[in-house]
């Protein structure tokens, strides 16, 4: 089982970024997959999350109408794509996976629900 973050990077204020999580030895379509990040100093925040199904989703508000999360289950990856960046999104992003079951709806909000974790992409938003 591994997790496999990637994309991090630095760009400027009001730019995008897209996030991949490649997975394996873990088929999407029984997993949850969710996105955290850290900043330094502060407590690891859900961001989003993509049931196994594929179609329910989750946002925290404070990305909610920024991010966006996919799937590409050929590819067994999970995409964040990042838009209109600003400076308070500079963290140590990270993917994570859990258990949900085939093709369920269930979506999981917090880091303790989450046993499977990749190991960090960095993204600096510049101002």
């Amino acid at each position: 089982v591994q997790l496999q973050a990637s994309g991090g990077g630095l760009v400027q204020a009001g730019g995008s970024l897209r996030l991949s999580c490649a997975a394996s030895g873990l088929p999407l379509d029984y997993h949850a997959i969710g996105w955290f990040r850290q900043a330094p100093g502060k407590e690891r925040e859900g961001l989003s999350c993509i049931s196994s199904s594929g179609i329910n989703k989750y946002y925290s508000d404070s990305v909610k109408g920024r991010f966006t999360i996919s799937r590409d289950n050929a590819k067994n990856t999970v995409y964040l794509q990042m838009n209109s960046l600003n400076p308070e999104d500079t963290a140590v992003y990270y993917c994570a996976a859990r258990t949900t079951g085939h093709r369920t709806p269930i979506v999981l909000v917090t880091s303790d629900r989450y046993p499977y974790w990749g190991q960090g992409t960095l993204v600096t938003v510049s101002s």
